[in-house]
C-alpha cells in the first residue's frame, strides 16, 4: 500500500505547474515555467540527484552539441552550466564541413550538478520538493493536480512528466537484478499504473553504463592522450569567450582487443542482455560492449575513452565499454585492455530498464493528446541522453506556461532547428528503442548549423519570454553586421596585382588571370575571409562570430540557396493543414494501412502525415485530392 485512505491531505500551497522529476529535462522545463510567471514546484526522489549524470560526463557531441547551443538560443540553461563547469572541450568533426561541426565538454559531474541545483534554488517562483509522485489528477480529461506517495494532493493546472530512467527502475548485472534507479537512488513504481489508467500507453525501454575505474589503477603510458581545444569556444551565445579559456585535463584513447573479445563471447550465456532477464529494448546506437562484439564480429577491435568525472575524484569513466557482464567478467574484459591490466573497478557497470511512452501520444507541443494541460519530455519520451532530454524539457516547460497564459504552443519545425527534428521524429514514427539524435536525421543541416543556433532560434525565445531585450538587441546588431559584411565583400573588387598573386600562390591556389570579387576567392576551398585579410584594404574590425557567419554564408552561398529552395517546399507541406474532424475511412482510395495509421496520429499537416511511418506518397497523393474538393 502507498498509505491508507486517512491519510489522504489536500497541501495548502498552490501551483500553476508541477514539474516531475529533476533530471535535464525537468530542470530546463521548471526554470522555463518559473520563468514565465508561473507558480511551479518541481518533485524529484533526491534533492542531491538534481542534474545528476548517471552516465556519460560530458555534454554535446555529434548533434547534440546543436541540441545545446539550439537550447541555450532559446533561452534554457544547460549550455551556461556547462560553460561554468566543463573541464576539457572540444570542436568535433573540425576536418568537415560546418553543418556537423559540434561542442563536446567533458564535465566536472559534481560541480554540473551542484552548479544547476543552486540555480534552480535561487528561481523566483520555483520550489523544490523532493517526494514520490504516484498519481496524476485529472477530471474529464484534464488534469486537476498530483497525489505523493505521503498522500498529499498538490493542485495544479499542468504538469510535465520528465521521470527519465526511474518508473518502476531495475538495474542489472550478470543474475543481479536490484530494484533501483540509477546510481543506486529509488525507483518511482507507482506512476506507471496512474498514467496506465489515463489511457496511456507505455513501453519498456533499457540503457546502460560503463564501470567506473579508480584512476590510481590505470597506465596512462599505454594510452593515447586526448586533450581539448587550444581555443576553447563556449555553448552559451552570452558567455564571455575569454572566461572560458582554462587549463583543461585530458581524456585517454585505448582499444579492446582480441583477447577482450574472447571474454566476452565465451561469457554470453551469462549476459542478462542474451539469457532474457532484460526486457527492454536497449539503443541501437549506443550499444553495450557485448552487442558490438556479437554485431560486429569481424572487427578486431573498438575504441574506449577513458574520461574523468571530474577534479575532485579519482574515478574515470570508461567511455564505449558498457556493460551488464556479471562482476568476475567484467574485471577480466577490462583488464584485458591496455593500460587497464590493474584496474580497480569503482562502481559495476550495469543495464537499467525503465517505463517510458509510446511518444506518438503528443502533440508536437509535448502535450498528450489525450489528457488536457499532461506535457512530456525527456528519456520518458522514448529518447537517450542528456541534451535531447533537455531540449524537450524545455520545450516542454514552455508550452505548459503557454497554455497557460492562452496562448499557442510553439513547434520548432525541421527547417529550423534539431529540436525539431527530435521532436517531430520522436511523436510522428514508430520507434521500439530509445532514441538518439544525429546530423543525419536532419534533412536540412546545412542551415541548421551550431554556429547560427541563435540566429535561426533566439527571436523565438525573445517572443516566449526567456530572452531579455539586451540580448535579443546584441542579435538585431550581429545581423545587420553580417548582412553589411556580406554585401561589401561581394562588391569587393581585387585584381592581378604582384601581392595578390603572392598570397594566392601561398595557399596553392589558381593565380588571377583577371580581376574578379573578394567573394568569389573566399569560394575557393582552401581560401577563406581571415587569410585574404592582407588584400582587403576595407575590412572592418569585427566580432568572430560576425566573422564565421560571413565566411560561412558567402563559402556554401550555393547549397545554402539550395536547401532554402528545398525548405519552402517543405513549409508548403506543412502549411496544408488537416480538419480536426476528418474521417480517413470515408477516403475509398487511401490503402487501409494508412487509414489505420493516420486514424491513430491525426496528424495536423500534410508535411506531418508524409512522415507517418506506413503512409506512402501515394496516400498523400489521394489525401491532397480529397482535401481540394472540401
Amino acid at each position: 500500500m502507498k498509505y491508507s485512505a486517512n491519510s489522504v491531505w489536500e497541501n495548502s500551497d498552490y501551483y500553476d505547474v508541477a514539474v516531475i522529476g529533476a533530471g535535464h529535462a525537468g530542470c530546463e522545463a521548471a526554470l522555463a515555467a518559473s520563468r514565465l510567471g508561473f507558480q511551479t514546484v518541481l518533485f524529484t526522489v533526491s534533492v542531491d540527484s538534481i542534474a545528476m549524470m548517471p552516465c556519460n560526463p560530458n555534454i554535446g557531441g555529434s548533434s547534440k552539441g546543436h541540441l545545446v547551443r539550439e537550447l541555450d538560443a532559446l533561452g534554457g540553461e544547460m549550455g551556461k552550466v556547462i560553460d561554468k563547469t566543463f573541464i576539457q572541450s572540444k570542436m568535433l568533426n573540425q576536418s568537415k564541413g560546418p553543418a556537423v561541426h559540434s561542442l563536446r565538454a567533458q564535465a566536472d559531474k559534481a560541480n554540473y550538478s551542484r552548479t544547476m541545483r543552486q540555480v534552480l534554488q535561487e528561481q523566483e517562483n520555483l520550489d523544490i520538493r523532493q517526494m514520490e509522485v504516484t498519481d496524476i489528477l485529472a477530471e474529464d480529461g484534464k488534469v486537476t493536480g498530483v497525489q505523493t506517495y505521503s498522500g498529499a494532493i498538490y493542485r495544479c493546472r499542468a504538469v510535465v512528466l520528465c521521470t527519465g530512467t526511474y518508473l518502476r527502475a531495475r538495474c542489472i548485472y550478470g543474475e543481479v537484478s536490484t530494484q533501483t534507479g540509477p546510481n543506486g537512488l529509488q525507483p518511482a513504481n507507482y506512476l506507471t499504473d496512474s498514467l496506465k489508467s489515463l489511457g496511456i500507453r507505455m513501453y519498456r525501454f533499457k540503457t546502460g553504463t560503463p564501470a567506473r575505474i579508480d584512476k590510481r589503477t590505470i597506465d596512462f603510458s599505454k594510452m593515447e592522450e586526448q586533450k581539448g581545444d587550444e581555443r576553447v569556444v563556449p555553448f552559451s551565445f552570452t558567455t564571455n569567450p575569454e572566461d572560458v579559456q582554462i587549463d583543461q585535463v585530458s581524456c585517454w584513447l585505448t582499444y579492446t582487443n582480441e583477447q577482450t573479445h574472447d571474454i566476452i563471447r565465451n561469457n554470453l550465456n551469462r549476459s542478462p542482455l542474451y539469457s532474457g532477464m532484460i526486457e527492454g529494448t536497449g539503443p541501437r546506437y549506443c550499444p553495450s560492449i557485448e552487442d558490438k562484439v556479437v554485431r560486429f564480429a569481424d572487427k578486431k577491435r573498438h575504441q574506449v575513452f577513458i574520461e574523468p568525472e571530474g577534479v575532485g575524484t579519482n574515478e574515470m569513466y570508461i567511455g564505449g565499454m558498457s556493460s551488464s557482464l556479471p562482476e568476475d567478467v567484467q574485471y577480466a574484459m577490462y583488464r584485458s585492455v591496455p593500460g587497464l591490466e590493474h584496474a580497480k573497478i569503482v562502481r559495476n557497470a550495469y543495464a537499467i530498464e525503465y517505463d517510458c511512452i509510446d511518444a506518438r501520444q503528443l502533440k508536437a507541443t509535448l502535450e498528450f493528446k489525450a489528457v488536457d494541460g499532461l506535457f512530456s519530455g525527456g528519456q520518458f519520451n522514448g529518447s537517450s541522453g542528456y541534451e535531447e532530454a533537455a531540449a524537450q524539457g524545455l520545450i516542454a516547460g514552455i508550452n505548459a506556461a503557454r497554455k497557460l497564459q492562452g496562448k499557442e504552443g510553439i513547434v520548432i519545425d525541421r527547417s529550423q532547428g534539431y529540436i525539431g527534428v527530435l521532436i517531430d521524429d520522436l511523436v510522428t514514427k514508430e520507434s521500439h528503442e530509445p532514441y538518439r539524435m544525429m546530423t543525419s536525421r536532419a534533412e536540412y543541416r546545412l542551415l541548421l548549423r551550431q554556429d547560427n543556433a541563435d540566429m535561426r532560434l533566439t527571436k523565438i525565445g525573445y517572443e516566449v519570454g526567456l530572452i531579455d531585450e539586451a540580448r535579443y538587441q546584441r542579435l538585431l546588431k550581429k545581423e545587420v553586421e553580417i548582412h553589411k559584411e556580406i554585401e561589401r565583400v561581394e562588391h569587393t573588387n581585387i585584381g592581378t596585382s604582384e601581392e595578390v598573386q603572392n598570397l594566392l600562390k601561398q595557399y596553392g591556389s589558381t593565380l588571377l588571370t583577371s580581376g574578379t570579387t573578394l567573394a568569389e576567392l573566399i569560394r575557393r576551398p582552401e581560401l577563406n575571409y581571415e587569410c585574404l585579410s592582407p588584400i582587403d584594404r576595407n575590412r572592418l574590425e569585427l566580432p568572430y562570430d560576425v566573422i564565421e557567419q560571413v565566411n560561412i554564408n558567402i563559402k556554401y552561398d550555393g547549397y545554402i540557396k539550395r536547401q532554402q529552395r528545398q525548405v519552402e517546399q517543405f513549409k508548403k507541406l506543412e502549411s496544408k493543414k488537416i480538419p480536426d474532424d476528418i474521417n480517413y475511412d470515408e477516403i475509398k482510395s487511401l490503402r487501409i494501412e494508412a487509414k489505420q495509421k493516420l486514424n491513430e496520429m491525426r496528424p495536423v499537416s500534410i508535411g506531418q502525415a508524409s512522415r507517418i511511418s506506413g503512409v506512402s506518397p501515394a496516400d498523400i497523393s489521394v489525401l491532397l485530392v480529397y482535401l481540394s474538393g472540401h
